[in-house]
C-alpha cells in the first residue's frame, strides 16, 4: 500500500500588492526566525547579467547578485520569492549559505501581511535627486528613506 499523500501547506502566496504590483503575503502566522523560501532562478555570471539586462531602463529586474558574482537570474525559472517588494521597515531578510539565497523572518509576520527586505541597492554613481528618484521607494511606512538605494555612509 502507497504511503499516505501528506498535505502541502503553504505560508505565502502572490497577489496585488499596494507597494508594487505583485507582492508576496502571508496565509498563516510566521513565527520571527523561519525559512519562508529560497529565491530560485537560473544562475547566470554577473558578465552576462551586465550584458543582457545592462542597457535595461528600468530599475525592476529579478537579479540577485551572489558573494560569488553569480547572480540569479528569476526572469528565467524563478519562484515566487521574485515578487517580495522592498521595505524600508522590513519583516524578513536576505541570507545567502551555500550558494543559494534564502528570505527569512525577522520578526512575527501575521496573516494578510506582505512580505518585504530591504533591497538595499548599491550602484557606483554618486546619488543624484534623479537617481533617488529612478530608483523611489512605495513602501510607505514611517522610516521610509524614499529610495531602494544603500546608504553611502
Amino acid at each position: 500500500m502507497p504511503a499516505p499523500k501528506r498535505k502541502t501547506y503553504r505560508r505565502i502566496a502572490v497577489r496585488h500588492s499596494y507597494i508594487h504590483g505583485k507582492g508576496v503575503f502571508a496565509t498563516a502566522c510566521i513565527p520571527k526566525g523561519t525559512r519562508i523560501v529560497e529565491y530560485k532562478g537560473k544562475r547566470i555570471s554577473e558578465d552576462a547579467a551586465d550584458e543582457k539586462y545592462g542597457d535595461d531602463a528600468s530599475p525592476h529586474t529579478f537579479l540577485f547578485l551572489l558573494d560569488n558574482q553569480i547572480v540569479i537570474d528569476a526572469n528565467h525559472d524563478g519562484n515566487s520569492a521574485r515578487w517580495i517588494n522592498h521595505s524600508c521597515a522590513p519583516n524578513c531578510e536576505t541570507n545567502e549559505e551555500d550558494g543559494r539565497m534564502f528570505v527569512d523572518a525577522i520578526r512575527d509576520i501575521q496573516p494578510g501581511e506582505e512580505l518585504t527586505y530591504d533591497y538595499n541597492l548599491t550602484i557606483e554613481e554618486r546619488y543624484t535627486p534623479a537617481l533617488k528618484r529612478f530608483y523611489a521607494c512605495g513602501c510607505g511606512t514611517r522610516k521610509c528613506r524614499g529610495t531602494l538605494l544603500a546608504s553611502k555612509r
